[in-house]
């Protein structure tokens, strides 16, 4: 006889959270308190319901072109972009301190380097050790002196946040040389109120459709021609770049121009322009999704094909506006990162808002001892590296790979930082056929935007660990990705997006 299948309803109930922080449920069987109203529609759904929302979801993926591509060995594959229809629930109580904190973390680093690029007054003061910007591998002296508008080298970051079992959110990095994802965010939300639309009748999500128009905003705010409608473009390297859905879904909604670096030429009075069929047009602002390294062979690697010769050269001469700034990415570094809530105090004069993860700096001495005697217990990162590559995630690690990393640290202990194997929270994801909801470790990636004002998105990014126990989220590395929804349970207004 083949035994039944579960209600969906006994799933729920069988579900448990282990000893991480759950951001669904609190124990098995209950909800907490802004997600009791989605608990309640999920233990509504059959097996049945739940496989034909997930299809439903697969459906909307495909039909509105949504993909992410990986790089193989065996070359560039493209894949669908993966999606879990349980949606994370944050409290909007919670979500101001975070935006405030968002805020006051990206004003802080802004001044950071802007302040690195000329007097360099942080270190003078012994804030943070010459060392650490001499062995900088995203410091650019060629932007030595220059002055952005308002004083913003990094006019959009992504900033990686967890939470720990004690349910509070910390910063686990900053993202701010070219951060992706939040087109995902938002075709995220798109696809959820294609698959629950009733769930929006009866809960207050607070809307997110307004990021493309605020950095739409954030850019205009930039233009060297203080002109009704200045020309923005978005900088891409092209179609085979893991990130160029996103390229492109940002210019189609920000109605801006997407090109590549051969259709932008700077010619002799130091101005960007576009080749267009009528001939030139002047470009004031350029949103660019290329590399330091790759924008403008004058000045980085000659033999670049993705930039623009004499970009560098009409961004000093304050002819156009680089968003993010070149140079941005010195304050990306992981070193960096440790230092960020002294950076905070330094320039704000406050305590930071959100706390970091802490974090073993390999170039103390003292410090790098206790990393090398706990490889095992350990994260390990390297300094410049991003999508989760080149990390040792020590408790899952082989001792051929802790050795390995010994020798790597040794060998430049500047590269490396260390911080404790968090107890990354968890949500429910229906994983597989089965349409069990399973626990599944995950992040935050909010935006964050600075030009004339400040804007942090509403929520953010979430990325999921699909496979049981990991703890890597990146999508490039296997993990997958949900809705974000903050929820103001004290509000008896609907606040849910009509779009």
């Amino acid at each position: 006889m083949v035994p039944k299948e579960k209600t969906s309803s006994n799933a729920w109930n069988d579900y448990q959270p282990g000893d991480f922080y759950d951001e669904l449920i609190s124990s098995p069987g209950n909800a907490r308190k802004p997600a009791q109203k989605l608990y309640s529609y999920l233990k509504s759904l059959s097996p049945d319901d739940i496989a034909s929302r997930k299809q439903a979801a697969e459906s909307a993926i495909r039909e509105m072109g949504i993909s992410f591509t990986v790089y193989t060995d065996e070359g560039n594959i493209d894949r669908a972009w993966p999606f879990d229809i349980i949606p994370r629930i944050i409290t909007k109580k919670q979500w101001d301190k975070t935006d405030a904190g968002l805020k006051q973390r990206l004003q802080a680093l802004n001044m950071f380097i802007d302040d690195l690029y000329h007097d360099q007054k942080i270190i003078k003061d012994g804030i943070i050790p010459e060392y650490v910007l001499k062995q900088s591998a995203n410091y650019r002296p060629e932007c030595e002196g220059i002055s952005p508008a308002f004083g913003v080298w990094a006019h959009i970051c992504g900033t990686d946040l967890v939470r720990d079992k004690d349910g509070e959110f910390y910063v686990l990095e900053d993202n701010l040389r070219v951060p992706s994802g939040v087109s995902y965010m938002l075709e995220n939300r798109s696809i959820m109120k294609r698959v629950l639309p009733e769930v929006f009748e009866k809960i207050h999500i607070a809307p997110v459709g307004d990021y493309t128009s605020r950095l739409f905003e954030t850019l205009t705010s930039l233009s060297p021609r203080k002109i009704k409608k200045p020309v923005v473009a978005v900088l891409t390297p092209g179609i085979f770049n893991s990130a160029y859905f996103e390229h492109a879904f940002l210019a189609q909604k920000m109605g801006a121009e997407l090109v590549e670096g051969s259709d932008l030429v700077v010619q002799d009075d130091d101005c960007v322009y576009m080749k267009t069929i009528g001939g030139l047009e002047r470009v004031d602002v350029i949103y660019r999704r290329i590399d330091d390294l790759f924008i403008d062979p004058e000045v980085f690697h000659k033999d670049s094909v993705l930039g623009v010769a004499g970009l560098i050269r009409a961004w000093r001469a304050g002819n156009v506006a680089l968003a993010n700034a070149p140079g941005a990415g010195v304050a990306d570094d992981k070193v960096v990162y440790a230092y960020v809530p002294q950076v905070i105090k330094y320039y704000l004069d406050q305590d930071p808002l959100i706390s970091n993860v802490e974090t073993y700096l390999c170039y103390d001495d003292k410090q790098r001892q206790h990393v090398l005697a706990n490889l095992d217990k350990l994260v390990v990162k390297p300094a410049n590296e991003s999508g989760g590559y080149g990390m040792l995630i020590g408790p899952h690690s082989t001792k051929k790979e802790r050795d390995t990393f010994a020798d790597l640290i040794k060998a430049n202990p500047r590269n490396y930082i260390a911080q404790p194997t968090l107890a990354l929270s968890t949500a429910p994801a229906f994983i597989g056929k089965n349409n069990v909801p399973e626990p599944r470790h995950l992040d935050l990636r909010p935006f964050v935007l600075q030009g004339k004002d400040s804007y942090a998105t509403t929520g953010g990014l979430t990325r999921v660990a699909m496979k049981k126990g990991s703890l890597v989220v990146n999508s490039s590395q296997g993990g997958g990705s949900k809705d974000t929804w903050i929820v103001d349970t004290s509000s008896s207004t609907n606040v849910s997006e009509g779009q």
